[in-house]
């Protein structure tokens, strides 16, 4: 049984950061591209970042760049995401997400059969 598990959420004051990891098990972490996505309550889930299964290429929606980072350690089985001069609006409930990818290369943005339970960020002061 597959099972994604977030952790690192909580509370920080904008300008802050955070790193949100996710614990993979039941699949060949390595076989896996990985992603996150965010959810404000009444907004629909929202990209935002990917990272290939070889961990070489990735992604991010235009609202994180430079201020977000994606990795993965593939001998952890874990994916993170380093989260600096976080706003208000960052504030949603973040999830992780796996796909199974022929290439090593290839990131998505949508079609991940994987997900986990999220975890809650707040920016607030």
């Amino acid at each position: 049984q597959v099972h994604l598990v977030e952790s690192g959420g909580g509370l920080v004051r904008p300008g802050g950061s955070l790193r949100l990891s996710c614990a993979v098990s039941g699949l060949t972490f390595s076989n896996y591209a990985m992603g996150w996505f965010r959810q404000n309550s009444g907004k629909e889930r929202e990209f935002v970042a990917a990272i290939s299964s070889s961990g070489v290429v990735t992604d991010y929606v235009d609202s994180v760049k430079g201020r977000f980072t994606i990795s993965r350690d593939n001998t952890k089985n874990t994916v993170y995401l380093q989260m600096n001069s976080l706003r208000p609006e960052d504030t949603a409930v973040y999830y992780c997400s796996a796909e199974r990818t022929l290439s090593r290369w290839t990131t998505l943005r949508r079609g991940y059969a994987y997900w986990g339970q999220g975890t809650q960020v707040t920016v607030s002061s």
